[in-house]
């Protein structure tokens, strides 16, 4: 009886919370990756449309540290009370096959709130390389010694390349980078090949400093509409994208969570965040804490296939 007491006073006070949410203190988002990332970016772009829309201080919060990680340990333990909101990367799908103990379970210890911007990935490559196609890029790799950048071990850069390597039946050395620095490789000719998101090589490509070879997501990018897809160029079922997302601890009521859903689907919506975004090269449209969910699912199965394909360990 006082096991049930207990239960039924906490799932009053959450809902009391709930309803006077979010006046009490501000709301933090945890960010699982450094300042100037691309999930920070997305973060800092909803803060201040959050706080305006609730009145209510939104303070971003930078845990960086094991591809996020360290922040969804953090933000696992927090009361779910819609004061602590993860925002992370696709790195959340693939970090549990990756690492031998990640520390979350991306099923259980979460509740998806709303799918944020995507980019595809983008090879590129030093415009000294005798390629102007991916077929062409192939073909050079069966018959030189090339290397490619990614921005590190068991990001979506790096498998997308793995994956590129299996179906092509070909081999090119793997050399991990920090994100900011990886397209920086085949600028400077260390590398002759990156594998990059978008945002940080829009404007190289632009400037003529690497040249685009394709992309992996199953259309062509908007913020580079002439490059083709990987798919385009003789290989198959490629829909690679570095997504940024937003998470709460488990056990949060369902009202909040589409609250948080409703009010992050306007930020994104405003002119000036849509115009930046397309500006770096991230695409996004308007979805369902549901429809994330149905997403991440089939994000992890597909992640944790292309992880133990690679041979792919971070720790």
């Amino acid at each position: 009886m006082r096991f049930t007491a207990f239960l039924l006073s906490a799932a009053l006070s959450f809902a009391a919370a709930a309803q006077d949410w979010p006046k009490q203190k501000p709301i933090h988002l945890v960010v699982g990756f450094a300042p100037a990332s691309t999930t920070d970016l997305v973060a800092r772009l909803v803060a201040p449309k959050l706080a305006d829309a609730l009145g209510q201080a939104v303070l971003v919060d930078n845990r960086p540290g094991a591809a996020g990680n360290v922040a969804a340990q953090q933000v696992k333990r927090a009361a779910p009370d819609g004061y602590t909101i993860f925002v992370t990367s696709v790195a959340y799908a693939v970090n549990p096959t990756l690492y031998a103990s990640d520390g979350y379970d991306p099923v259980q210890d979460f509740v998806p709130v709303i799918l944020g911007p995507s980019t595809p990935n983008i090879i590129t490559v030093n415009p000294s390389v005798p390629a102007a196609n991916l077929k062409e890029l192939i073909e050079l790799a069966r018959k030189e010694q090339l290397s490619y950048a990614s921005s590190g071990i068991g990001t979506t850069t790096h498998l997308s390349m793995e994956r590129i390597k299996q179906q092509a039946r070909i081999d090119i050395t793997h050399v991990p980078y920090q994100p900011a620095q990886a397209v920086g490789a085949a600028v400077a000719g260390h590398t002759q090949i990156s594998c990059t998101s978008m945002p940080p090589a829009v404007s190289q490509v632009k400037g003529g400093r690497v040249r685009a070879i394709a992309v992996t997501s199953a259309q062509r990018s908007p913020a580079l509409p002439e490059v083709p897809t990987v798919n385009e160029q003789g290989l198959s079922g490629f829909d690679d994208l570095t997504w940024t997302a937003f998470f709460v601890p488990a056990g949060m009521p369902q009202d909040l969570v589409n609250r948080l859903n409703s009010e992050i689907n306007r930020a994104l919506l405003a002119p000036d965040v849509a115009e930046r975004l397309a500006q770096l090269g991230l695409e996004w449209k308007t979805n369902t804490s549901g429809e994330f969910a149905a997403f991440l699912r089939s994000e992890i199965e597909k992640w944790s296939r292309a992880v133990k394909e690679s041979g792919a360990k971070a720790d």
